[in-house]
């Protein structure tokens, strides 16, 4: 089984692992998805995963108001994150 990281890499591995065949491609929405051992082979494995750097705010009150947005029950706070903040998904946002 071969794992992608993102949409880009999976393009890569069709035109290189997989030329010419039809691969089976599934998708995981969280990590609460995957079987313990898929688990620890793509995300768990310090040789295999990758680390993204995140930064906060300093203000304790910024963070709070942060973590309410992404956590909390309001799915719209989340929909306005990601529309004010996915520089990278600008063109792929089906809004």
């Amino acid at each position: 089984m071969i794992y992608a990281r993102d949409d880009a890499h999976k393009d890569e591995l069709l035109v290189t692992e997989f030329k010419g065949k039809k691969p089976d491609i599934g998708r995981f929405k969280g990590l609460g998805e995957m079987m313990p051992a898929q688990l620890k082979e793509t995300t768990m494995d310090p040789a295999k995963r990758t680390l993204a750097r995140v930064t906060l705010p300093r203000s304790e009150d910024a963070v709070e108001e942060l973590v309410e947005s992404l956590m909390g029950r309001k799915p719209e706070l989340r929909f306005k994150f990601i529309q004010d903040n996915a520089e990278f998904a600008t063109a792929d946002l089906d809004v």
